[in-house]
């Protein structure tokens, strides 16, 4: 745990350049960084089922797309209060979990033009659902097996 901390709080390598430092993580202290990832976390949560009843009230669809586009980006950018954003960016685009990432930020984009500039609601519900499967996808990407354990269960359904 105490390793934990020193890498979470930029101690690890004291001989880092003051650039490498900023990008690679913030100057806060560890208990102010997992504060500050918890309120982020919560509010892309909240922003998430905030846009989601918004979404059945008339003409909410673009509300929706906003609101729960949001609330995963900063669902996501939370970690970077616990790693910093350099560390993030690699860890999203290695190799595991790089197909997961390109969907997730593909169908973020594509949400947000199908809600707010092609006007096509039905799509951008669509992309949503496919947004949330990707953001699922790269979440479980994280945690030892969980991806093995998640395509077994499927295949015993399915099979």
């Amino acid at each position: 745990m105490d390793k934990l901390r020193r890498v979470l709080s930029g101690h690890e390598d004291e001989e880092q350049g003051l650039t490498a430092q900023v990008l690679d993580s913030s100057t806060l202290s560890f208990g102010t960084r997992v504060k500050w990832f918890a309120i982020c976390f919560v509010s892309g949560v909240v922003c998430s089922i905030l846009g989601t009843g918004l979404l059945f009230l008339p003409n909410g669809t673009k509300m929706f797309a906003l609101f729960y586009t949001l609330g995963n980006i900063a669902a996501l950018a939370s970690t970077c209060f616990l790693m910093g954003p350099l560390k993030q960016l690699k860890k999203m685009f290695e190799p595991t979990r790089l197909i997961a990432t390109v969907v997730m930020l593909l169908c973020m984009v594509c949400t947000l033009c199908a809600a707010l500039w092609w006007g096509k609601k039905a799509l951008a519900v669509i992309f949503c659902i496919f947004q949330f499967i990707a953001m699922t996808w790269y979440s479980l990407s994280y945690i030892p097996y969980a991806r093995d354990a998640v395509m077994k269960c499927c295949t015993s359904c399915l099979g």
